[in-house]
């Protein structure tokens, strides 16, 4: 089986670095241009450009992905995971078996580019992985396979995206098994069913402190790291990194204010319930504990958080 493999972030390493241990030929890697990261906007490889030099798969780098970038080249498949670019219809009817995608969600719902944040941010229980055929319209074809996993209660973007990762991996291998062998069985998506996760923006990170404790909570865990759950203290961006549903009774105050302060955790009042805040990030400064936090600045008891 001749693998065309298009990646680009973290979560599609695992698929590329075990489609080269099972012994497939993956032709070439197809992955985003070095983007410019970091203060100092030095150019910096994807991860997956840094795994196909490690593998020592060829490698592609093209600005707009079109058929010519291809030319000379043919493949029985393509693998698509986290690529950041859609395909188009001259490049998905390339491959003799077409092109199938890895996608952390249990399609239809989440499709687009943010599912496994969604899927925190609606308090899903359970989400998982799809290996599904690509078609011109977003993550709407046929499903070859689907597997599920709890959201644990800890789990945030960051610890479920890696685990979703790992799974792709052996979903992706089964998945090429399958059509090696002409087994599989391919199932319609429902569009009735279908949902749609859009890319998160900094502007959605912010924290209304009207909301929930259980809701504000899930965006903290649905943010890491990217764009971040974050409030206003004292004129400045306080970015929330970790923070749970407090079981203590709310007292009475203005959704935001700081109830308490001490080694577990800086008590804020929100709309309904306590939130815990537990590591925090102040601007300029590193990420750190609420204790740590505290021993270096004096947050007191009456001040409102979200307040420009």
């Amino acid at each position: 089986m001749r693998i065309w493999f298009f990646g680009t972030s973290a979560f599609a390493v695992p698929s590329l670095e075990r489609l080269v241990a099972e012994q497939f030929t993956v032709d070439c890697c197809i992955t985003q241009p070095d983007r410019p990261q970091g203060r100092g906007q030095r150019l910096e490889p994807s991860p997956v450009k840094q795994a196909a030099v490690r593998l020592k798969v060829p490698l592609l780098q093209p600005e707009r992905l079109s058929s010519a970038a291809l030319e000379g080249r043919s493949a029985d498949l393509g693998i698509v995971a986290a690529y950041g670019q859609l395909i188009k219809p001259d490049v998905l009817t390339r491959p003799r078996l077409g092109m199938i995608g890895v996608h952390p969600s249990l399609l239809p719902k989440y499709r687009g580019a943010a599912p496994i944040n969604w899927a925190l941010l609606k308090g899903e229980q359970v989400t998982g992985m799809s290996i599904f055929r690509l078609v011109e319209r977003l993550d709407a074809g046929e499903i070859l396979l689907q597997e599920s996993v709890p959201v644990l209660p800890a789990d945030d973007a960051e610890t479920l995206g890696q685990r979703l990762a790992l799974l792709g991996a052996e979903c992706v291998v089964r998945a090429v098994r399958l059509l090696e062998s002409g087994r599989v069985r391919a199932t319609a998506q429902d569009d009735a069913q279908s949902t749609y996760a859009p890319k998160l923006t900094k502007a959605q990170g912010r924290i209304d402190w009207q909301a929930a404790a259980e809701d504000i909570s899930a965006l903290v865990r649905a943010t890491v790291p990217w764009p971040g759950a974050w409030t206003v203290w004292r004129g400045e961006g306080l970015k929330i990194w970790r923070a749970l549903v407090s079981e203590d009774e709310a007292p009475a105050a203005a959704p935001g204010t700081v109830v308490r302060a001490s080694q577990d955790g800086i008590a804020v009042r929100t709309g309904r319930g306590i939130l815990l805040v537990q590591e925090l990030q102040a601007a300029g400064k590193r990420r750190m504990a609420a204790q740590e936090f505290l021993a270096g600045r004096q947050m007191s008891v009456g001040e409102r958080l979200g307040e420009d």
